[in-house]
């Protein structure tokens, strides 16, 4: 049997209902959004922005801000490029500020895994062996040296000058590493450090 139904005062008709569109609070989260977005923009380099697909106009805008050292000049411009953005294609603008998020996080945990391994090679010169053995090309001489003069200075109350060339040196060794590693195989980024260098126990093995 076919059903019928029916329609009640109470329940008008699908043609009678009509969207008043967002919400006011739905409006606000969108325009913080776009303002939040146009800061991360102008916080951006003149070659990435350059790279970004958007208007010539909007592009003109975030340069323009970029310059502007005036407060309240500064809070104007990012005020119009908020009108400009809600008009705008949002997906690349967005897309580009993720790209250089995940850069930069990036980017820092690998510092913070070379910072973790210079500290534990201060605190304890047997973790050399394990460093040869993960770096073969590694120039350990120079390193050790490095952190006889860093022990020194620290001594001293001298300027860390070979505290910080020491990190310079660790950083080029795994940077080396992993180009070589990237251009023969799949193996991931960064893998030395890693695996028992990133480690929280002493380099050496037991």
């Amino acid at each position: 049997m076919k059903k019928t139904t029916i329609l009640t005062a109470d329940a008008p008709n699908e043609g009678d209902l009509e969207w008043d569109g967002p919400s006011k609070s739905q409006r606000k989260r969108e325009s913080t959004a776009l303002q939040d977005l146009g800061e991360e923009l102008v916080a951006l380099s003149k070659e990435r922005i350059a790279k970004i697909e958007m208007s010539e106009r909007l592009k003109d805008a975030i340069l323009a801000a970029q310059r502007i050292t005036a407060h309240e000049g500064r809070r104007r411009q990012m005020q119009f490029i908020g009108k400009l953005m809600r008009t705008a294609e949002i997906e690349p603008l967005q897309a580009a500020v993720d790209e250089v998020k995940g850069a930069s996080a990036a980017s820092t945990a690998r510092q913070h895994r070379l910072e973790a391994l210079r500290t534990r090679l201060m605190a304890d010169e047997t973790g050399f062996a394990q460093l040869a053995e993960d770096y073969p090309q590694a120039d350990i001489q120079r390193l050790r040296q490095l952190r006889r003069n860093a022990l020194k200075e620290a001594e001293q109350k001298k300027p860390p000058k070979s505290f910080r060339e020491l990190f310079r040196e660790l950083r080029d060794l795994v940077e080396s590493a992993n180009a070589a590693r990237d251009s023969s195989t799949d193996s991931p980024v960064g893998a030395g450090v890693e695996s028992g260098l990133s480690t929280a126990q002493p380099l050496h093995r037991r």
